[in-house]
């Protein structure tokens, strides 16, 4: 299989910090490879160095078989970067933003306003598309923004958390624009927080925790990998997560975690007889419940599993701010 990015030992430093200790990477060719990790764990830091926007101290990457440092302006032409807040011209329209930045890259005028309203069309922005971006919603900035990386028609994607900041409904309409830009044969590269969205998107996963590359793999692989399958009881009646949670307790050794919320109890289900006794006992005991079964591991106990942090967590550094 060939590699649209790959990089190895990937080290950088500000000042006594390090942001990145010795990272590989490799993005297969129309494929979407999502970096996760806490706040200031690196993942903006290897995406600008792949993007040409920074140099490393040590290792070497390439993008599309060129080197991003030896062959820059190479590598820039095969790729295209959303980062993490809109940069459009907030003065200028949806179709101006688009055919200037055709021009920026040497297009004519003629195929800049082509391409433009190709962009505008697809990503489905036609009804605003000559007003002022001050105008647009946060989705609709989010979609010209990622029209506006397309502008060029890259190879290669650089998604830096593109969807912070918006709404489900819209995020959900983002993932679909990612999808089929990958149906067409794009590779993307997605660097995000938002745990489920790694889960939908990505081919195959890769977590970074202090500068360091700590696991990667498909999801299923990753879910497998930290601890088999969970089970899940939710009592009909509130009064009853008590017991239940006691009588996980003595089948398995493990305090179950508890979702005050809703009544919700998940275990480690390393028995695979466990949920045959549970059954048992709750029939027993005369306890029904709403919901009752096995899962693997979310993405979210596999992220707390393998850096300590959940995605909560807004440990960041410095220097990753500054760079971010």
């Amino acid at each position: 299989m060939s590699h649209a990015i790959r990089a190895e030992g990937l080290v950088k430093r500000f000042g006594d910090m390090v942001a990145l200790n010795g990272v590989d990477l490799e993005v297969p060719a129309g494929k979407v490879v999502g970096v996760l990790g806490p706040n200031g764990a690196g993942k903006t830091t290897a995406l600008r160095i792949l993007a040409t926007l920074m140099r490393p101290d040590e290792g070497h990457a390439t993008v599309g078989g060129h080197d991003v440092v030896k062959d820059p302006v190479r590598v820039r032409s095969l790729i295209g970067l959303t980062g993490q807040y809109a940069s459009v011209d907030e003065s200028l329209s949806g179709t101006e933003n688009l055919v200037l930045l055709g021009r920026l890259l040497n297009m004519s005028k003629r195929d800049a306003k082509k391409r433009a309203a190709e962009l505008i069309e697809r990503f489905e922005l036609t009804a605003a598309a000559a007003r002022p971006i001050a105008t647009f919603s946060g989705g609709m900035r989010r979609r010209l923004d990622l029209a506006a990386s397309l502008v060029g028609r890259p190879q290669v994607l650089y998604l830096d958390e593109p969807t912070t900041g918006l709404d489900p409904h819209t995020r959900n309409e983002m993932w679909e624009v990612v999808r089929r830009l990958v149906a067409d044969g794009s590779t993307v590269l997605l660097t995000t927080q938002y745990l489920e969205e790694a889960d939908q998107l990505a081919d195959r996963i890769t977590v970074f925790d202090h500068g360091r590359v700590v696991a990667e793999g498909r999801p299923g692989e990753l879910k497998r990998r930290v601890g088999g399958q969970i089970l899940h009881v939710r009592p009909t009646l509130p009064a009853d997560v008590d017991l239940v949670s006691r009588m996980l307790t003595e089948l398995t050794g493990v305090v179950p975690a508890r979702d005050e919320n809703i009544g919700l109890l998940t275990v480690p289900a390393v028995d695979q007889m466990l949920v045959s006794a549970v059954v048992r006992k709750l029939d027993a005991a005369g306890i029904a419940s709403d919901e009752l079964g096995l899962r693997l591991p979310s993405l979210d106990e596999v992220f707390l599993a393998l850096t300590g942090n959940t995605t909560d967590d807004k440990q960041d550094t410095t220097a990753e701010r500054n760079v971010a």
